[in-house]
């Protein structure tokens, strides 16, 4: 009887590691270190050996294990192959082979990092209940993760639920990291409200406190003017909901989810921003998509371990 799984959120600075029972209680969460030099060789190597530490430490039976998920920040396939992950210096990675072998052969499951962390929300957190959802995660760049009937949508390149990545704004002419020109990602993320907010400055006279920051605007302090009456900071954040609503509503027709789940750095900002996102969402949606609830991350940033570990459990 399987009674443990181990889930891995790997990072650019700290690898997440988490034991769960398969009833989905965390009983212990720690990190180690990521060592990203030598094109990240000991990364695997290191998880692998912390996994078997905490089999010993705990004196688990190995039948007892249901086995290790593990996530990744770039694209990965339904085989557990990455593609490239910039953070981590990997690049066409047999992720589950390798660290099957480095683990005796137990059972390995990889996932990209936004999607596990939506099976997590799925499974313990804004979702819970749920066997369908989008999840949206507003960071540095904007993450996104589609789970269908309890699955993960990996696609064909392991690019499924790159939700940042959609073409909000065709006539935008500054690029976006990916190459392309006009990603939600550019309106939508920590970096891409700053932009709109600076952007909005510039072309506007309306007083704002705002204006005394200068270059240092950050999507918390346009939130924050929010909240205390700011005009400019309404409008401005208007347009990201904007931006961020309809691309929900042309993500949930294709999709029907029970629920919309956003969390990441940006969504601190609270129920302010959902308002906000809904009702341009229910403006644009599908009908039968309109009522479709909009809700705030529950697990923070244990997303990922909890994700990772669900992968398992199927």
């Amino acid at each position: 009887m399987e009674k443990y799984v181990f889930g891995i959120d790997v990072g650019g600075t700290t690898v997440k590691c988490g034991l769960f029972q398969t009833d989905g209680a965390l009983l212990e969460k720690w990190e180690i270190p990521t060592r990203t030099e030598n094109s990240g060789e000991a990364i695997l190597p290191d998880i692998a050996e912390s996994v078997k530490a905490k089999i010993a430490e705990k004196q688990l039976d190995p039948a007892e294990i249901a086995g290790v998920g593990i996530d990744v920040p770039g694209p990965v396939n339904e085989e557990g192959v990455l593609s490239i992950a910039v953070n981590l210096n990997w690049k066409d990675k047999d992720i589950v082979k390798e660290l099957s072998g480095l683990l005796d052969g137990m059972r390995v499951k990889a996932a990209n990092d936004a999607n596990a962390a939506a099976l997590g929300e799925m499974w313990a957190g804004g979702g819970k209940g749920t066997r369908n959802l989008i999840m949206v995660t507003l960071g540095t760049g904007v993450g996104g993760g589609i789970i269908v009937d309890g699955k993960i949508v990996a696609g064909a390149h392991g690019a499924g639920g790159e939700i940042g990545h959609a073409c909000v704004d065709p006539e935008e002419e500054t690029a976006c990291n990916c190459g392309n020109h006009g990603c939600l990602e550019q309106m939508a993320s920590a970096t891409g409200i700053a932009r709109l907010a600076k952007k909005y400055l510039a072309n506007n006279d309306t007083p704002s406190s705002l204006r005394s920051r200068g270059d240092s605007i950050s999507a918390k302090a346009v939130f924050d003017a929010l909240k205390e009456g700011d005009q400019a900071a309404s409008e401005i954040v208007e347009e990201f909901s904007e931006y961020l609503g309809n691309a929900l509503a042309i993500f949930s027709c294709v999709i029907d989810p029970e629920v919309i789940v956003i969390g990441g750095g940006v969504s601190k900002a609270g129920q302010i921003l959902i308002d906000g996102v809904k009702k341009y969402y229910q403006r644009d949606a599908f009908v039968p998509c309109k009522e479709t609830p909009i809700v705030l991350a529950g697990l923070g940033n244990d997303a990922g371990i909890y994700g990772a570990a669900r992968m398992l459990l199927d």
